[in-house]
């Protein structure tokens, strides 16, 4: 990764994180960015509870979702997602902090396959997500 990449990376997530909303609502924080990568932080809070008081797939998902859009944004061009899929593993608990690492797999012309692990403060695994994006030939506008 050569410095230019990083930096692209980091005026893309910048932008994007300023306009955050869903981020926002939910408390998520970004912890770190570089190209194809990005590292989310959330704490679980009474408000995203489901009925058992175990953290909403919803909440999960929405972490998960966020690190995935910033990670497959950092080369400059406007990139949506195509599909995605989740699998829960274990449930997050009220007060714990959760964190997302998306990293890209692979890309081939301008679709891409991200794979964000969402892991609970002992380091385990609480759910698997798998993006796929597509990426526009709309440059990112950072006006």
């Amino acid at each position: 990764m050569t410095f230019e990449q990083q930096e692209l990376a980091r005026q893309s997530a910048r932008h994007l994180w300023s306009k955050g909303g869903m981020e926002n609502a939910l408390g998520i924080r970004m912890l770190d960015v570089g190209p194809g990568y990005a590292k989310l932080a959330m704490t679980v809070g009474k408000d995203m509870l489901n009925f058992y008081g175990t953290a909403h797939g919803g909440a999960v998902f929405s972490l998960a979702d966020s690190a995935f859009a910033l990670a497959c944004n950092t080369f400059g061009f406007v990139t949506v997602a195509s599909g995605c899929s989740i699998e829960f593993l274990r449930p997050g608990r009220e007060g714990e902090e959760l964190t997302a690492v998306c990293r890209l797999k692979d890309r081939a012309g301008k679709s891409g396959v991200y794979h964000i692990e969402i892991l609970n403060g002992d380091d385990d695994l609480v759910a698997s997500f798998t993006g796929r994006a597509h990426q526009t030939s709309t440059p990112i506008d950072f006006e």
